[in-house]
């Protein structure tokens, strides 16, 4: 264990400082080992519990501050981005958004606990106009209580770290060797969930070009925008869209017939929400479900129309919606 500690003394807060700031610019590292380690051996090393804690909100403030920005200046496109770089399946623009609406800025506070959430929610705060007083505030609140419970648990469990660091050091390399097994498999697992997650995202899509036709030919398909609130309300949407929130897409069946053409659309990677919602809406009964290729930036880069006033309601019609009349109040 001595030798740990010689190296948490020299390095400690340097490698504090670089782990937090990769593992806040997006790369798929764990902070908390570093943070708990260094915590623990905080007294015979001679660092200072405040020294750690201050070291990892910094580290942390500077990565999200890059996103902010990042998010202010590219807005969606840097949200994609950072969708594309996790590891974590639930990282969804969609589901950040929405938590994002409902509790504001404030929900910078807490969403570092929350896997895959951290960064989308920084960028958002950036794309949706958030004064950079107001994020710095909550992001520091949120910095300073992430990297504290780090450092909480690594000084509470200390002897029971410092017992597991005996016993890597009498292993001598082959403790090295398993850590770094352990990190990999770490590594490995992540992996899997993503590629898991990925193969439920496997359904026939229609492409713009499709759906144009469809339009053209007088089929009048029901298209819904499964984008969160907040995406609906700063940005323009497909013509004749209905909101499509997945706590109503099950109630769509008393509006809606079963046999209708539905085109589903977002604004994910690999079109996520619009895929999960396409799958929901199948085991629902419709038959006819399928996501857009390429969601509303596909439709976008077409050159094709788009509408900025308010979505359609989902319809209410006194005959099945996807009849003619039915779908002339959505479109």
């Amino acid at each position: 264990m001595q030798n740990v500690a010689f190296l948490i003394e020299r390095f400690g807060l340097l490698a504090i400082f670089l782990n937090v700031l990769l593992s806040s610019g997006g790369l798929p590292l764990p902070c908390y080992p570093a943070l708990m380690l260094a915590a623990a051996l905080a007294a015979p090393t001679g660092i200072r519990i405040p020294e750690i804690i201050a070291t990892g909100a910094a580290a942390t403030l500077i990565a999200d501050t890059a996103w902010f920005w990042g998010g202010r200046r590219y807005g969606g496109a840097v949200l994609k981005v950072l969708c594309r770089i996790s590891l974590s399946p639930d990282s969804c623009v969609r589901r950040t958004e929405s938590i994002f609406t409902r509790v504001g800025p404030a929900s910078l506070t807490f969403a570092k606990f929350i896997p895959g959430l951290s960064n989308i929610s920084v960028a958002l705060a950036g794309a949706t106009g958030i004064t950079f007083p107001i994020f710095l505030l909550f992001d520091s609140a949120g910095a300073v209580g992430f990297i504290g419970t780090g450092v909480a648990l690594g000084s509470f469990f200390r002897r029971a770290i410092a017992t597991g660091l005996g016993f890597f050091d009498r292993l001598g390399e082959w403790g090295i060797l398993f850590a770094a097994a352990a990190l990999l498999l770490f590594l490995a697992w992540k992996a899997l969930q993503r590629q898991l997650f990925l193969r439920r995202l496997r359904i026939e899509r229609i492409t713009v070009a499709e759906l144009r036709t469809l339009i053209d030919s007088g089929a009048r398909p029901v298209i819904l925008d499964v984008r969160s609130a907040e995406a609906r309300r700063r940005s323009a949407r497909i013509p004749g869209s209905i909101a499509g929130d997945p706590p109503q897409l099950v109630r769509l069946r008393e509006s809606i017939a079963s046999h209708s053409e539905i085109v589903v659309y977002c604004a994910c990677p690999n079109d996520a929400s619009a895929a999960l919602a396409a799958n929901e809406l199948k085991r629902a009964g419709f038959r006819r479900v399928r996501p857009l290729l390429g969601g509303i930036d596909a439709w976008t880069e077409a050159g094709h129309a788009l509408e900025h006033p308010p979505l359609h309601p989902a319809p209410k019609c006194g005959e099945p919606c996807g009849s003619r009349a039915g779908m002339a109040q959505a479109a």
